[in-house]
C-alpha cells in the first residue's frame, strides 16, 4: 500500500469530496484525519467504518474552521500531518450589492484563510519527516468566474495563489503543492439539488442534469469523488514528485471553453 506510515488530514470531510478524497486515500495505506465543524456519532462512526474496511487507523477530529487558531489546533491535535487535503467550504449566492457581509467573511475564513492556517502548522511536521504534500481543493471557479458567487470564487481564486506560493517556499524540499479544480461533482448535496431543479425548469432528471447543473460542463457528465480521491492518490505518488505548483482540473472540459 503505496501510503502506509503516512497521515493525510483532511478538512471538511464528513460528506461529498473530502469523504469521498479520505476514503480513497485510507484504501491507498494512509491513516485518515476526518473533520468538519460538528461532533456527532455519525462523524466518529465514519471514521470507524472506514478503519475496518481498510485496516488503516481513522480519527474524527472537530475543529470549526472559520476560526484560525481552531483550524491550527485540528492540525496539531492530530499531532501528525504528511498529506493535507485542504477542503472545507461553503456557498452563498447574491449579487455583490446585496451580498451580505457575514456571508462574505464567513467563506472566506472557511475556504481561505483556514488553508492558510492548517498549512502554516503542517509544514514544519512534513519537514521534520522529509516528506509532504499539500493539496489544496480548488474548483474550476479557482481559474473562471460566475456571477453571483463573488466570495466563493475569490476565495478559490486566492487558494490557486496560495498554492503556488507553498510550492515555490518548498521548491527544493520533498514537500509539493498544488490544487485540484472539480467542476461539478456528484456528491450528496448535489444529488438532493436535482428535484428540485427539475420542478423549477420543469424537465425530466436527464434534461435538467446536462441543460442546468451541467450547462458549463462539456462532457454533460459528473466527476465522481472516487476520480477525485484518485487524483489525490497520484499527487501523493512517486511519479508526481516534480509536479508542484500547478493545478489539475477535473472539470468535463470546463476551463477549456
Amino acid at each position: 500500500m503505496a501510503l502506509k506510515g503516512k497521515t493525510a488530514i483532511i478538512t471538511g470531510s464528513n460528506s461529498g469530496i473530502g469523504l469521498g478524497v479520505a476514503r480513497e486515500l485510507a484504501k491507498a495505506g494512509a491513516d485518515v484525519v476526518l473533520n468538519s465543524y460538528t461532533d456527532s456519532d455519525e462523524d466518529h462512526a465514519l471514521a470507524r467504518e472506514i478503519s475496518e474496511e481498510t485496516g488503516t487507523k481513522a480519527r474524527y477530529i472537530q475543529a470549526d474552521l472559520s476560526n484560525g487558531e481552531k483550524a491550527r489546533g485540528l492540525i496539531e491535535k492530530a499531532g501528525r500531518c504528511d498529506i493535507l487535503i485542504n477542503n472545507a467550504g461553503i456557498q452563498h449566492v447574491a449579487p455583490i450589492e446585496e451580498f451580505p457581509a457575514a456571508k462574505w467573511d464567513a467563506i472566506i475564513a472557511i475556504m481561505l484563510s483556514s488553508a492558510f492556517h492548517t498549512a502554516a502548522v503542517a509544514l514544519p511536521m512534513m519537514r521534520k519527516a522529509g516528506w509532504g504534500r499539500v493539496i489544496n481543493i480548488a474548483s474550476a471557479h479557482g481559474l473562471t468566474a460566475s456571477p453571483y458567487k463573488s466570495a466563493y470564487v475569490s476565495a478559490k481564486h486566492g487558494v490557486v495563489g496560495m498554492t503556488k506560493v507553498i510550492a515555490l517556499e518548498t521548491a527544493e524540499e520533498p514537500i509539493t503543492a498544488n490544487a485540484i479544480c472539480p467542476g461539478y461533482v456528484m456528491t450528496p448535496l448535489v444529488e438532493s439539488q436535482i428535484p428540485d431543479t427539475m420542478e423549477q425548469y420543469g424537465m425530466d432528471r436527464e434534461t435538467a442534469i446536462r441543460e442546468v447543473l451541467l450547462k458549463r460542463q462539456p462532457s454533460k457528465e459528473f466527476a465522481t469523488t472516487e476520480q477525485l480521491g484518485g487524483v489525490a492518490q497520484f499527487l501523493c505518488s512517486d511519479a508526481a514528485a516534480q509536479i508542484t505548483g500547478t493545478t489539475i482540473s477535473v472539470d468535463g472540459g470546463w476551463t477549456a471553453l
